[in-house]
């Protein structure tokens, strides 16, 4: 038995660009205004509650701010070739299009792909990072107690479109 928190909109979002890769081929550069669902699991503090909800919204949005008006680049990609230019990125698909991205406009994430799963799943890794360093929750008198036992990220590109990552904590 376990009880879980959701922590939804309210800020809980970013606008971010990218082009994603399909059967090796690339779909053309656009952008969406994604929202973010952040689920967590764990046992009850002797208050009676899982977490601390503006933690978890503030850490959500930390995470948020890195990747919003950014354009989102999966620099593992199997499909890019991608050079580090110093100021820049230089990405190139086959013989058909190069691209030249100043660094400061790029999120260059450790993805294969900037698909709503791969993008959950980075947030996901993020969140536990930074759930992790915030010490999780804590008792009445501030002991740490047992922690967060599941995280869940869902990613929305568009309403009715979502993809989520799960993973297990502790």
């Amino acid at each position: 038995m376990s009880h879980g928190v959701r922590v939804e909109r309210n800020r809980l979002r970013f606008a971010a660009g990218h082009f994603a890769t399909f059967a090796d081929e690339l779909e053309p550069i656009h952008g969406h205004n994604y929202d973010v669902m952040v689920e967590v699991e764990g046992p009850l503090t002797d208050e009676s509650w899982v977490i601390d909800f503006s933690l978890l919204k503030r850490l959500t949005r930390e995470v948020c701010a890195t990747l919003d008006h950014k354009f989102l680049l999966q620099m593992d990609s199997r499909v890019l070739t991608i050079r580090d230019e110093g100021s820049h990125y230089e990405v190139q698909y086959k013989a058909e299009a190069s691209y030249r991205l100043p660094k400061h406009d790029v999120a260059a994430l450790p993805i294969d792909n900037s698909t709503a799963e791969r993008l959950s799943e980075y947030i996901a890794g993020e969140l536990a990072v930074a759930l992790g360093e915030s010490g999780g929750p804590k008792n009445a008198g501030g002991e740490e107690r047992d922690g967060l036992t599941r995280l869940k990220v869902t990613v929305e590109e568009m309403p009715g479109q979502s993809a989520w990552f799960a993973l297990a904590l502790g």
